[in-house]
C-alpha cells in the first residue's frame, strides 16, 4: 500500500501545477454527482460544465433520463471533459450492465447486449470478454471512461429482487463469477474504460432491495460472495470496487454502530483493503437510496463513508437536485478536516488513490 502511495505522489509532482493543490480542490476530486436534463445546453449542462472547470466534483453518473440521443451524449461528454483540470479528467459514468440494467438503449441508437446471466449461460469466458470489449469501445467512442460493473454478486438467493430478478449475476458459482466478472474487467480495459467491482461485500443473499431501505444480510450472506472479490483484487482486475448499502451485524457489532457496509471502516478499511488487499479507489453506492437517506442525516452519512475509507462519494442528485450539492458536501469535508487532522489524512489520501485511478485515463 505504501508503494501504491509513493506512486501516486510522483504522479502528482510530475503533472504541474494544475493538479489539485488546496485541501478544497482535492476534497472536490471525491464528489461524483447526477445530474437533471438531457439536452447539451441549458442549465444543468453548463452548470456541470462549471463544476468540472472548477474541480468542485470528480466525476458525472448518468442515468436512463439523462440520455435522448447517442449523439447528444456524445456532445456533453466533449464539452465537460475539454474544461476538467489538466491530469484529472473527469470520470464519465454509467451503469451499463446489460439486459435491463442500461441506460443506453436501442431505443436512441445503441445496441443492447444479455444480461449477466443470459451472457454466463450462453457464452464462454473469450467470447464474453469479446462482448464487453465491443461494450466497451462503443460507450468510450460516446466519452464514456467508467462502467458500474461488473456484478460480481453471487446469485446465493434465487428470489433476491434486485439481484436474482434481474438477472443481474453471473451465477450461483463464485468460481463462474469470477470468470465472468474478470472478461467483463479486461474487456473493458482494452477498450481504456474503467470498471467497478460491485457491490461488496455482496448483494446475492440478499432478501431486500437496499434502493428502498436496509438490506439486512447478516443471517443470510455466505463466504463465498467475498470469493470473486479476493480473485479479482488478487489478479489486479479491480480498479474500483463499489460498497453496497449493506447491513451486517458482525460489522456493526464490531464498531459498536448500526452501519451499513457503505459506512463502515470495519467493513472497508478492514475486511476489504486490510483483509483482502485492495489498495485502489473505493466508491459508494447512491448515497442517496433509501438504505441511507431513510436512517441517518446527510452531515453524519456524508463524514461517516470518508471515515470508513470511501474515496468516491456517489450522489444520484436525484432527491432535491441541485448544482449546489458539491458545495455542500466539499464544505462539510473540509470544515471537519480543519477540525480533525486525522479526517484531512483521509482525503489526501483518497485524492492519491483518485490521481492514480485517473492516471490510467487518457487526457
Amino acid at each position: 500500500m505504501r508503494l501504491f502511495f509513493i506512486l501516486a505522489m510522483v504522479i502528482v509532482q510530475f503533472t504541474g501545477s494544475a493538479m489539485a493543490q488546496s485541501l478544497r480542490e482535492k476534497a472536490g476530486q471525491m464528489v461524483m454527482i447526477g445530474f437533471q436534463g438531457d439536452q447539451a445546453s441549458g442549465q444543468w449542462h453548463n452548470g456541470i460544465k462549471g463544476l468540472a472547470q472548477q474541480g468542485k466534483i470528480g466525476g458525472v453518473l448518468y442515468l436512463k433520463y439523462n440520455v435522448s440521443s447517442v449523439d447528444t451524449v456524445k456532445k456533453k461528454n466533449a464539452d465537460w471533459q475539454a474544461v476538467a483540470p489538466n491530469g484529472l479528467p473527469l470520470l464519465i459514468s454509467i451503469d451499463q450492465e446489460g439486459g435491463q440494467v442500461e441506460r443506453l438503449t436501442k431505443s436512441v441508437g445503441f445496441a443492447e447486449i444479455a444480461s449477466a446471466a443470459d451472457v454466463a449461460k450462453s457464452m464462454n469466458a473469450n467470447s464474453a470478454q469479446a462482448l464487453y470489449e465491443n461494450l466497451g469501445r462503443r460507450l468510450a467512442s460516446l466519452g464514456f471512461n467508467v462502467n458500474f460493473g461488473p456484478v460480481v454478486d453471487v446469485n446465493v438467493n434465487r428470489d433476491n429482487p434486485i439481484i436474482a430478478k434481474y438477472g443481474r449475476s453471473f451465477s450461483a458459482d463464485p468460481e463462474i463469477v469470477a470468470s465472468y466478472g474478470a472478461a467483463f474487467v479486461r474487456g473493458h480495459k482494452a477498450a481504456g474504460v474503467l470498471t467497478s467491482l460491485k457491490h461488496f461485500p455482496g448483494h446475492g443473499s440478499s432478501q431486500a432491495d437496499s434502493h428502498l431501505g436496509f438490506a439486512d444480510i447478516s443471517s443470510t450472506w455466505r463466504d463465498t460472495e467475498y470469493v470473486p472479490f479476493k480473485k479479482l483484487i488478487s489478479q489486479n482486475l479491480a480498479p474500483m470496487v463499489m460498497v453496497g448499502h449493506l447491513y451486517h451485524k458482525s460489522f456493526a457489532d464490531a464498531a459498536n454502530n448500526d452501519y451499513p457496509a457503505s459506512l463502515s471502516s470495519v467493513a472497508i478499511n478492514g475486511v476489504l483493503r486490510q483483509g483482502l488487499g485492495f489498495n485502489g479507489v473505493v466508491v459508494s453506492d447512491d448515497m442517496e437510496m433509501g438504505a441511507i437517506t431513510e436512517h441517518y442525516g446527510f452531515k453524519e452519512a456524508v463524514l461517516a463513508a470518508v471515515r470508513a475509507g470511501n474515496d468516491l462519494l456517489l450522489f444520484s442528485n436525484t432527491r432535491e437536485p441541485s448544482l449546489e450539492l458539491p458545495d455542500k458536501i466539499i464544505n462539510l469535508l473540509v470544515s471537519e478536516a480543519e477540525r480533525d487532522p486525522a479526517f484531512a489524512a483521509m482525503i489526501e489520501r483518497s485524492y492519491g488513490r483518485i490521481v492514480g485511478l485517473k492516471a490510467q485515463l487518457k487526457q
